[in-house]
């Protein structure tokens, strides 16, 4: 597959997984109560943070399999490197025949360990915490016990789109997400008005399952007889540890937090919330877009001075449509917006100002970090620490102080703060003669 085809196909699933994701929750807003879409959102917040887990620890690791050239298997980019197939180049770029073959071997193989430990990991994490929550009262915990049954269906399928991207083979991936996505919206649209969150649950998660089955045979076809090493996912030196650490403090404790602020407080705002940034929906994908391919554009340019220019350009033209989007959502008449979420869209519509104003310091960050890892990656886990931290706090006195807007608020305050310390960051490293360094960390499966 040509690599324009392939950019193409990889944009166009990944634009596919987040429209299911919107969509799921629309229709989950819009067949619930304002309590209940509450519920769902609390256990969906959940998915979301085993999902990023379970692709931080084997999704990431396993696409940089597939790094080719230069600064992508080695810190120097002299001693060779993993071709565009995921093969071994020698010195030079050379690559035999055998090794070729071999390679292809071996990330077959890969493929199927990930995935065959994805399934046995939320197997083994989804029906202890099934058992337990249908032990408790009450309606979330039964939704909870349903996400622990239909854990490995979600988390296997999430792995599998990793594994079609390892393998260069994304239109794999987008088939099989447009089969979800036609499953999730049947299956959604025959549920009654007023269904529980449990319920939506069950059905959203069954509804995976022919993308799953689809998958499944797909990465037969083209992997059976490869060797299986699930061993090597967890041993000592898996980078999928390192960047679980990252998720965890880039992702998981803005999402953990505002569940926090559910269970010790008003257990609306993390409907509110949720409903405030699934309008947004689009930039996510965007941003996703971004993250993705922009490392390997930003380095064909000749110098980091054009790089940097090249990202900061990228984060204005995605904080003018964060702008542009919430001015447009901010014009919606009441109905319209009630079509979209429900019962849910007051609440949501007046966290708009809020919202829009951190999705635009989101862009801006968003580049800024993209910048960090052109220019030096092992400078990222820092800021992810400090800044994620300091929104946590942000958000827990916005909302002490002025309720839901006030956690709103918060958030955003902690985006522009991020935001400034990446640019910061790049400023300082783009004074540092040695700046130009270490552009990729080694990376090793």
């Amino acid at each position: 597959m040509r690599a324009r085809t392939a950019i193409v196909c990889s944009v166009a699933d990944q634009g596919v997984a987040a429209l299911t994701n919107i969509l799921v929750l629309v229709a989950a807003a819009r067949l619930s109560t304002v309590e209940g879409f509450a519920r769902f959102s609390a256990v969906y917040l959940v998915f979301t943070v085993l999902l990023g887990v379970s692709g931080a620890y084997t999704g990431q690791p396993l696409v940089l399999r597939r790094a080719s050239g230069p600064r992508a298997g080695t810190e120097s980019g002299t001693d060779g490197g993993t071709a565009r197939d995921g093969t071994t180049a020698a010195p030079g770029g050379a690559l035999s025949g055998g090794a070729e073959h071999d390679g292809r071997a071996e990330l077959g193989g890969a493929c199927r360990s990930a995935v065959l430990f994805t399934l046995l990991a939320a197997g083994t994490a989804g029906l202890p915490l099934a058992a337990v929550c249908l032990l408790l009262p009450g309606d979330t915990a039964r939704a909870l016990a349903m996400l622990g049954l239909v854990l490995p269906v979600v988390l296997g399928q999430d792995t599998l789109r990793y594994a079609f991207s390892t393998l260069q083979t994304p239109h794999l991936a987008l088939a099989a997400d447009l089969v979800r996505l036609a499953g999730a919206l049947g299956a959604l649209s025959a549920q009654p008005h007023g269904a529980t969150a449990a319920r939506l649950v069950l059905v959203w998660g069954l509804s995976a399952l022919p993308a799953l089955l689809l998958s499944a045979v797909l990465l037969h076809r083209r992997t059976a007889g490869t060797p299986r090493r699930m061993r090597a996912l967890l041993r000592r030196g898996h980078l999928g540890r390192r960047f679980v650490v990252e998720f965890g403090v880039g992702n998981a404790t803005g999402q953990l937090s505002v569940l926090g602020l559910g269970a010790v407080g008003n257990p609306l705002v993390v409907g509110a919330l949720r409903g405030a940034t699934t309008l947004f929906g689009p930039l996510n994908v965007l941003f996703t877009s971004a993250t993705s391919f922009g490392p390997p554009l930003l380095n064909r340019l000749d110098d980091d001075r054009r790089r940097v220019r090249a990202a900061a350009a990228l984060a204005a033209v995605l904080a003018a449509t964060a702008a542009a989007w919430a001015v447009l959502l901010a014009l919606l008449p009441g109905s319209a917006g009630r079509q979209l979420l429900g019962d849910t869209w007051p609440v949501a519509a007046d966290l708009l100002p809020a919202t829009g104003s951190q999705y635009a310091a989101m862009a801006v960050g968003t580049c800024g970090l993209l910048a960090l890892r052109v220019l030096d990656p092992r400078t990222t886990l820092a800021v992810q620490v400090v800044f994620s931290l300091l929104a946590v706090v942000l958000l827990a006195g916005g909302y002490a102080l002025a309720g839901v807007p006030g956690a709103a608020w918060g958030l955003c305050l902690g985006s522009v703060c991020k935001a400034l310390a990446t640019w910061t960051r790049v400023a300082r490293l783009r004074r540092r003669p040695a700046a130009g360094g270490i552009r990729t960390a080694a990376a090793s499966y």
